[in-house]
């Protein structure tokens, strides 16, 4: 079984930093894109930030030039700095990560539980 597990967050104020990380484990094969999304309350899932198997990097508009994302190859994971933290970018983030499992063909879709980050004064 492959499981994402997150770490991070909290509660931080306006101008303030944090940084998110997320693990996979279990039966990997490759791991393609991962990354981050976001959820705010009333709104829809949105992409934050991801990195590609070869290293490039998209980031959402809203969080260029604030927020970058690293990976670590061989441990299989992903950190999301998040600097100059506004109230708007409170949410519930999520890791996200294109997995093949061993004795599988075909790549998935693998979510984590989430983690609440809340940037308030």
């Amino acid at each position: 079984q492959v499981q994402l597990v997150e770490s991070g967050g909290g509660l931080v104020q306006p101008g303030g930093s944090l940084r998110l990380s997320c693990a996979a484990s279990g039966s990997i094969s490759t791991i393609n894109l991962m990354g981050w999304y976001r959820q705010a309350p009333g709104k829809s899932r949105e992409l934050v930030a991801r990195i590609s198997w070869t290293g490039i990097t998209d980031f959402a508009d809203s969080v260029k030039g604030r927020f970058s994302i690293s990976r670590d190859y061989a441990k299989n994971t992903v950190t999301l700095q998040m600097n100059s933290l506004k109230p708007e970018d409170t949410a519930v983030y999520y890791c996200n990560a294109d997995i093949q499992p061993w004795g599988s063909h075909i790549q998935n879709a693998y979510w984590g539980q989430g983690t609440q980050v809340t940037v308030s004064s």
